[in-house]
C-alpha cells in the first residue's frame, strides 16, 4: 500500500534525494514492512525497514507523546532494558519470516555513533562494534538498529554487494555513508555511480532540534552545511556568544533566555554526502516519513524516551 508522511515539508535548498511518496508497506501477518521502490526490483536481494506494529513486546508504560497503548503488542527488535530477550528473539524471528529470510544469518552491530565499517564474508564469530556493514556473501542479512537516526541501505547491482549504514548526527558528521561507499569500491570494485541508495525513516527536520555545538561542528566540516539547517545557522556557526549582554536579556526571575537552536535535516545531509561520494542523485531514494511525527508507525527515542528499536535490513539471497 502507498504510504504518506504525517506532514508535508517544503523542499530543502540543498541537494536532495528523489523523495518517493510511493514507498510501500507490505503486510505480512501482523507485521508491516516498509520497502524502497528500487530495491524491490532486484530479485537477488532482500531488504526491508521494520515498523512498530505487531510483535510480542509491550511497553511498560504509555509515553505521553505516543499513540502506543499499554496493551498493544509491538515489534521491538532491540535489546532494551525494559524488554526481555525472549520477546526480542521472537520478534526477530517474525521479521525474518515476513521477509522470507528464515534461512539467512542476521548480523547486527553494537552501534557506537562512529565511522567504523565492517566487511563480512562470513558470520562474525564475536560481537562487532561500529556503524556500517558491507558484504557480497549470500545468506548474510545485514541489520542496522534505529529509533530516530537515519538508516541507509546500499546495493551494487553489478557486483551484487550490499551495505547497511547507521547515521546519527555524529556518524553523518564523520561522513560514514561516503566511507562505506569508498570501502565498497576497495573491496568489490563498486562504481559509486551505479549504486542504489535507500534512505529510510528517521527523525525529520521538523522535529530535530540541535544546539550551537552541533551547528558549529557541521559548519566546520561541510561548506554547504547551512543548506541542511533551518534557524539562526550563521549566528550559531560563528561561535559568538548569543547572549553577550546577559544583564540586558535576563528573563524574570533573573534567568538568561534559552540558547537559540536550529533544525537539522539529516536526510538532506546524507543525500549530499552520498552524492559527493559519486552516487547519482537519481539513484538516491529517500522517504520523508518522520519517526517523531509517526509514533503510530515507528519508534522515536527523542519523542518517547522509553521505546523500542527498528531494524533496517539488506542481504543477498
Amino acid at each position: 500500500m502507498p504510504l504518506r508522511s504525517a506532514r508535508k515539508k517544503a523542499p530543502s535548498r540543498s541537494h536532495r534525494a528523489c523523495v518517493h511518496p510511493k514507498w510501500t508497506l507490505r503486510r505480512a501477518s501482523a507485521l508491516q514492512i516498509l520497502e524502497a521502490p528500487p530495491l524491490k526490483k532486484l530479485r537477488w536481494l532482500v531488504h526491508g525497514f521494520s515498523t512498530r506494529p505487531g510483535g510480542t513486546s509491550v511497553l511498560p508504560a504509555r509515553s505521553p507523546h505516543s499513540n502506543q497503548s499499554r496493551t498493544q503488542q509491538i515489534l521491538n527488535l532491540g535489546f532494551t532494558d525494559w524488554d526481555s530477550q525472549t520477546h526480542v528473539d521472537e520478534n526477530r524471528m517474525r521479521l525474518l519470516a515476513a521477509l522470507g529470510a528464515r534461512k539467512m544469518q542476521l548480523v547486527t552491530l553494537r552501534q557506537i555513533h562512529s565511522d567504523v565499517v565492517h566487511v563480512l564474508s562470513a558470520p562474525p564469530q564475536t560481537a562487532l562494534q561500529g556503524d556500517a556493514l558491507i558484504t557480497a556473501t549470500p545468506g548474510l542479512l545485514l541489520a542496522i538498529q534505529t529509533a530516530d537516526c537515519i538508516p541507509i541501505l546500499l546495493a551494487d547491482p553489478h557486483h551484487r554487494a550490499v551495505a547497511a549504514i547507521h547515521a546519527g548526527w555524529r556518524g553523518t558528521l564523520a561522513r560514514i555513508a561516503a566511507k562505506t561507499v569508498g570501502r565498497m569500491q576497495m573491496e568489490y570494485s563498486t562504481r559509486p555511480e551505479k549504486l542504489i541508495a535507500a534512505i529510510g525513516p528517521g527523525i525529520s527536520q521538523c522535529c530535530y532540534e540541535v544546539g550551537p555545538e552541533v551547528v558549529k561542528e557541521f559548519a566546520a566540516k561541510f561548506p554547504d552545511a547551512r543548506n541542511w539547517f533551518e534557524g539562526p545557522f550563521d549566528q550559531l556557526a560563528s561561535g559568538e556568544d548569543p547572549n553577550p549582554l546577559p544583564w540586558l536579556t535576563m528573563m524574570p526571575p533573573g534567568h538568561q533566555p534559552p540558547l537559540p537552536r536550529c533544525m537539522l535535516d539529516l536526510t538532506a545531509a546524507n543525500s549530499a554526502i552520498l552524492a559527493e561520494a559519486g552516487v547519482r542523485a537519481k539513484n538516491i531514494f529517500a522517504t520523508d516519513l518522520c519517526t517523531s511525527c509517526r509514533t503510530d508507525l515507528f519508534f522515536s527515542y527523542r519523542r518517547e524516551k522509553t521505546t523500542g528499536r527498528m531494524l533496517s535490513v539488506i542481504g543477498i539471497l
